[in-house]
């Protein structure tokens, strides 16, 4: 962007961006009935088989849930030919145990696979999935309080507001991508999401940094948001490059990864772009017209007590 765009005036229309995207996120929530967790939070099995062809997920559902008796969720894996199946926990361990074997073995019937086909199967007791839900809403919102505290102490209470007002579109925009793809959601996500918070709060601090900066040399005719606006052309190379050699290694490690390191890079790489967008055109912008209104109501009070004297 060249060195006239106004960042500070545009900031409602640089926001529609991540807004448009949690609103989607919001409408495909709705239709997807709810995100895709997987059995780490919800409890049950979760089954890749190798079917050996291609398979449309109804019918792999129907073999499935004729063998167990159980609704059963089916989605395409790593390939075309890999089925990711998931069944409700049941009452014990031995019954979930007994489901899966029913399950692949049904499958087997079918498609005529070997023992290999199963490529991983694993279950979790619903009561643990809950535990994990609760000690991830704990610990993403303790690492938002002590970010929240640490930027008061640094800067001041607005810059604390605004840059978790940054950090909490950034992790709605992850949510909202994960509810459009219906990608499943597990405690590699969580791991990721805290990554990303800490990750992304430091670019916002950068540009804070320099604004402080600009603030102790501002010119006397510069408003607060021609110095928002500076602070921001000034550090936005330092960000954009950062992010771009961060992303080069995370994409690489997706593409060239196995699934359970694609599971973390997937969410780093959403939350890395967002939270560069967030804090280079919403934490500063918004701080400038908070800045901007809190002055101007300051100097409205101090002419209406000074017009009150003269009376």
């Amino acid at each position: 962007m060249n060195n006239t765009f106004d960042f500070a005036k545009n900031k409602v229309k640089l926001l529609l961006l991540p807004i448009i995207i949690i609103v989607a996120g919001v409408v495909m929530y709705f239709v997807h009935g709810g995100f895709n967790f997987d059995v780490e939070f919800m409890g049950g099995i979760r089954m890749q088989v190798n079917v050996g062809e291609s398979f449309k997920n109804a019918d792999v559902e129907k073999i499935v849930e004729k063998a167990t008796g159980l609704d059963a969720i089916v989605q395409a894996g790593s390939t075309s030919e890999v089925a990711v199946i998931k069944l409700p926990a049941s009452e014990s361990t031995q019954k979930d145990e007994a489901n899966k074997n029913k399950a692949f073995d049904a499958l087997k019937d079918e498609y005529k696979l070997k023992d290999e086909a199963l490529m991983s199967a694993q279950s979790a007791d619903p009561s643990f999935g809950k535990e994990v839900q609760g000690k991830a809403v704990s610990f993403t919102l303790l690492a938002i309080l002590f970010i929240l505290i640490y930027i008061i102490f640094r800067f001041d209470f607005k810059s604390g507001v605004m840059a978790i007002f940054a950090l909490v579109i950034n992790v709605l925009v992850m949510a909202a991508v994960y509810a459009i793809t219906n990608i499943a959601i597990n405690t590699t996500f969580i791991a990721a999401m805290l990554t990303v918070v800490g990750y992304s709060i430091n670019n916002t601090i950068v540009i804070f940094d320099r604004i402080r900066e600009n603030k102790r040399q501002r010119k006397r005719n510069e408003s607060i948001s021609e110095m928002t606006n500076r602070s921001i052309r000034e550090t936005m190379g330092r960000t954009i490059n950062s992010t771009i050699t961060t992303l080069i290694t995370i994409v690489l490690i997706y593409i060239l990864g196995v699934s359970t390191i694609k599971q973390f890079a997937l969410p780093l790489i959403i939350g890395i772009i967002a939270g560069a967008y967030t804090s280079i055109f919403v934490a500063s912008t918004f701080w400038a017209s908070w800045q901007e209104a809190a002055a101007e109501a300051k100097a409205a009070a101090a002419a209406e007590k000074k017009g009150n004297k003269k009376k």
